[in-house]
């Protein structure tokens, strides 16, 4: 059974950082490139980011650049989120998810075929 499983979520102050993780199970990451993405109450879900299957690829969205970073251990079958400088305004839940082809879509949720359940991120002091 394929699965992606997120963890590291959290309650965190402003101005604080969590690193979420992605881990798979019944498929080996390295043959996907896979997306964060975060829902928060009321909201669609948005792309935040996506690497590459070798990792030397990636994009952001403009509300992350320069805070969020996307990293990826394939010989740990994981991906990492590493938010930095949170906001109120980051509080969501985040997925993973994973897909076959890295391109320009990458922020569009039809784009993925797998996903995990969620993990929970809350900004606030």
């Amino acid at each position: 059974q394929l699965q992606l499983v997120e963890s590291g979520g959290g309650l965190v102050q402003p101005g604080g950082s969590l690193r979420l993780s992605c881990a798979a199970s019944g498929f080996t990451l390295d043959y996907y490139a896979i997306g964060w993405f975060r829902q928060a109450p009321g909201k669609e879900r948005e792309g935040v980011s996506c690497i590459n299957r070798s990792g030397g690829m990636s994009n952001y969205a403009d509300f992350v650049k320069g805070r969020f970073t996307i990293s990826r251990d394939n010989a740990k079958n994981t991906v990492y989120l590493q938010m930095n400088s949170l906001e109120p305004e980051d509080t969501a839940v985040y997925y993973c998810a994973a897909k076959f082809l890295f391109g320009s879509s990458w922020y569009l949720p039809s784009e993925y075929d797998y996903w995990g359940q969620g993990t929970q991120v809350t900004v606030s002091s």
